[in-house]
């Protein structure tokens, strides 16, 4: 044989020997995964033990281990969610989510964006309808902490523009920025619960909606006043001035244009502005 047909040879032979590796090391990591999170599924048939049964209570060990893991992955995401709740409930919920929705990254601070609807669909909460919220505002306040740092402008900039064109003004939201809505005092809720120490009594049934920002080391959650969430979402949607005071108003008649935008500025909402050439 030709030193260059061997050599092609030796390199085909190498490339089946990874190719078989890497099936054979997927189709173990798919077997031995497949029962990580369901308990009525028996261990791998592939373990093996010095002493008979004991492959099997190893990896029940391991499936506990894991299941834990992922269940404080949640309840570090989650602290206002399972103080409003309770430790019990909170880990047996949150064992039912971790069953339901395993991890698709190895991110563990990027798991759970699906907790709330889960907990929208969870029957044992339903005498809770605003918690799902809670938990919307509770990822969103971990988004906007691991957010791209920026530096924020403020409302200041604004006074040098000629006001005829503030209408064709267009807003850059702060990475970190995001506005939520809720049908329940979901905002108030959150507040109560975040922090340690004794509980505040919610005594209102109000919608309240609000802005995350963390335009420096804090994150902060602002509530929003009327028409403020519409204002918010039409600016981060890359309309006008004009168009998301349109949106405001008929959110809410007596939306308010210079507090709304104080507000947003204040909190560090915004990083950028353009006047457009329409």
């Amino acid at each position: 044989m030709l030193p260059d047909a061997e050599a092609n040879a030796d390199a085909d032979a190498v490339e089946g020997i990874v190719r078989l590796a890497t099936e054979s090391a997927t189709e173990f990591a798919s077997g031995f995964a497949a029962g990580l999170l369901d308990p009525s599924q028996p261990a791998p048939s592939f373990l093996v033990a010095e002493a008979s049964g004991l492959h099997v209570k190893r990896y029940d060990v391991y499936r506990n281990n894991v299941t834990s893991s992922l269940i404080d992955a949640v309840r570090a995401i989650y602290p206002a969610v399972e103080r409003i709740t309770g430790p019990d409930f909170f880990r047996a919920m949150a064992r039912q989510y971790v069953r339901s929705c395993p991890p698709a990254g190895p991110l563990l601070h990027d798991y759970g964006r699906e907790f709330a609807v889960f907990i929208e669909n969870y029957r044992y909460a339903r005498d809770m309808p605003w918690l799902a919220d809670v938990a919307r505002i509770e990822r969103a306040w971990l988004d906007a902490y691991h957010a791209q740092d920026h530096a924020v402008v403020q409302a200041g900039v604004l006074a040098d523009l000629d006001p005829g064109m503030l209408g064709r003004l267009r807003l850059v939201a702060h990475p970190a920025a995001r506005v939520l809505r809720s049908r329940y005092p979901a905002v108030t809720i959150f507040s109560a619960n975040k922090q340690g120490g004794a509980t505040i009594p919610v005594c209102s049934s109000a919608a309240e909606d609000c802005l995350v920002t963390r335009p420096e080391a804090d994150v902060i959650v602002s509530s929003l006043p009327p028409g403020g969430a519409a204002f918010l979402q039409s600016l981060m949607q890359d309309r006008n001035l004009a168009d998301a005071v349109a949106a405001a108003l008929e959110d809410a008649p007596t939306f308010d244009l210079g507090a709304n935008l104080a507000g947003a500025f204040s909190a560090g909402a915004f990083i950028s502005f353009d006047i457009g050439c329409e």
